[in-house]
């Protein structure tokens, strides 16, 4: 003789309340394509997307006011319009003019830094069939020459200094500059850290 179990479930008032409740599209807010970046343009297409037009200071050199350094040692940013003295090219750097350390004191400009009139590039020796180091790099050793002149690494000035573009930021920076010296906002010490770290040094 078989026997049979019957299951038999009651419904609370709870479950009623709870299958009675509207449901909710929780997927209704949506992000979409145009929405993400920080232009609000058509993605697939640019023909209509323009870019903020970017404007330079027009104030000429010596009337403009300075820029402070973004940290400590940072290259100065070039706070003058720049019209006519861009490109610098080998035969002509306009920068000198203002920036030579002797000139500098009479036209109130930022002289050229010491760290500049330095030549930290070795000078090898090939004779064409062999080639011969000037220093051990596994003994951290650099060349270092004292010149009277603007080293040639240094001579392209716009490779590490920029004019500054007047307009809206997309996102405001909330960057703080920490200086390792009072002064740090106008004034490089890098001359006297340059050799920082350098255990053997070479006069080449």
């Amino acid at each position: 003789m078989g026997a049979a179990i019957l299951i038999t479930g009651c419904s609370t008032a709870a479950d009623k309340a709870v299958k009675n409740e509207p449901v909710v599209n929780v997927h209704k807010k949506q992000v979409t394509e145009s929405s993400l970046g920080l232009r609000k343009t058509n993605l697939y297409t640019e023909n209509t997307t323009a870019a903020q037009k970017t404007e330079y200071g027009k104030d000429a050199p010596g009337t403009s006011q300075r820029f402070k350094r973004a940290y400590q040692n940072a290259p100065p940013m070039i706070p003058h319009n720049t019209e006519g003295l861009l490109p610098i090219t080998i035969n002509n750097n306009a920068c000198l003019g203002c920036h030579e350390p002797s000139v500098a004191p009479f036209v109130k400009s930022t002289p050229i830094p010491q760290s500049h009139f330095i030549d930290f590039r070795p000078k090898h020796k090939y004779d064409g069939k062999t080639f011969v180091k000037a220093i051990d790099n596994m003994k951290n050793e650099t060349s270092i020459k004292k010149l009277d002149v603007i080293a040639g690494a240094r001579f392209n000035c716009t490779q590490c200094h920029a004019p500054q573009s007047n307009g809206n930021l997309a996102v405001e920076s909330t960057f703080e500059a920490n200086y390792t010296r009072k002064d740090g906002s106008s004034h490089s010490t890098w001359s006297e850290v340059i050799l920082d770290d350098l255990d053997t040094l070479k006069e080449k």
